[in-house]
């Protein structure tokens, strides 16, 4: 899978590249947190971690293909290694394509609804690998899950072409049985630019 993502990369910076000249393409960058409910259990030999905390940072691009509808693809990663129950570290990234509505609100107001699904991937870090030094190729083990995404924000222009987007993210991950719960909640806030703005 990872090596098809510079591939699937290229061909979305074409895709947009294509269709620019006629339609609004959107493109941010941010950062927020993750949150999911903490357990209470203790009923478990193994209790699984909560995914929570941290910083998590994020990329997105969009295209309008019809009026207010069109395409998202968005990822997100925690920006430094989180640990797991105190033996090994790890890194979530939520990477997600979606639908788009984005309704207009006023001049300087709009809103960015998203529905979708994606990837949740979980890289476990192995403590202590030796061959984890200059030039190794792999340091870790990928988990990773289907998962269906939910998102909504309030995009506000404040200069020209550029605005500020405070957002939230509902993940739904199939089977994340690596963590508590299969809920995650992402707050975030974005700063983009958009070309073609209608």
């Amino acid at each position: 899978m990872r090596r098809f993502a510079p591939i699937a990369s290229v061909c979305t910076v074409c895709l947009f590249a294509a269709l620019a000249h006629s339609q609004q393409i959107d493109i941010a960058v941010g950062g927020g947190i993750l949150l999911a409910s903490k357990n209470n259990s203790s009923s478990q030999a193994f209790l699984p971690p909560v995914e929570k905390g941290g910083t998590y940072l994020n990329v997105s691009a969009d295209v309008l293909l019809r009026k207010r509808i069109g395409l998202n693809v968005e990822t997100s990663w925690r920006d430094k290694q989180a640990h797991y129950n105190g033996f090994e570290t790890y890194r979530p990234i939520l990477t997600d394509v979606n639908a788009l509505f984005q309704p207009k609100l006023s001049k300087k107001f709009g809103l960015d609804l998203l529905a979708g699904i994606g990837i949740a991937s979980n890289r476990f870090y192995i403590p202590g690998d030796t061959a984890c030094g200059p030039g190794a190729t792999t340091c870790f083990t990928s988990s990773d899950h289907f998962m269906e995404h939910l998102g909504g924000g309030l995009r506000y222009y404040f200069w020209h072409q550029f605005f500020i987007r405070p957002e939230i993210h509902y993940y739904r991950i199939q089977n994340n049985v690596e963590f508590h719960s299969d809920n995650l909640f992402r707050a975030s806030a974005s700063i983009g630019y958009t070309f073609s703005r209608h």
